[in-house]
């Protein structure tokens, strides 16, 4: 038995995730089955979700391995581009930046 965990978001602030236990040569597709996600949420259409494991994402047929997590993702509500910029715009150059916060005395830029 191989030990995955399934994870999904449904909103923000909200995490569902489930440890169990599959056989090997499991799927991405039955390790989800398998857990409890589709009773939790019958009206979720997770087959139309990305999945991935740890990050990266795979194909619904993909082999687990152990110790992999298994994470449904949600699409994309807005561009990360267009909100890094609005962010920016609302903090102003002020306190913003990889050098925004010096020690005292430091060099400018370190």
């Amino acid at each position: 038995m191989l030990q995955v965990t399934v994870a999904y978001s449904p909103g923000p602030r909200e995490v569902f995730e489930e440890e169990l236990g599959v056989a090997e040569g499991t799927t991405v597709r039955e390790a989800v089955q398998a857990s409890s996600l589709p009773a939790r949420y019958p009206q979720l259409a997770w087959q139309d979700l990305t999945p991935g494991i740890w990050g990266r994402a795979v194909e619904w047929e993909q082999r687990v391995q152990a110790l992999d997590r298994i994470e449904l993702c949600r699409p994309l509500t807005v561009d990360p581009k267009i909100a890094r910029r609005e962010r920016f715009r609302q903090q102003g150059a002020r306190g913003t930046g990889l050098f925004a916060r010096r020690r005292k005395g430091g060099k400018p830029g370190y």
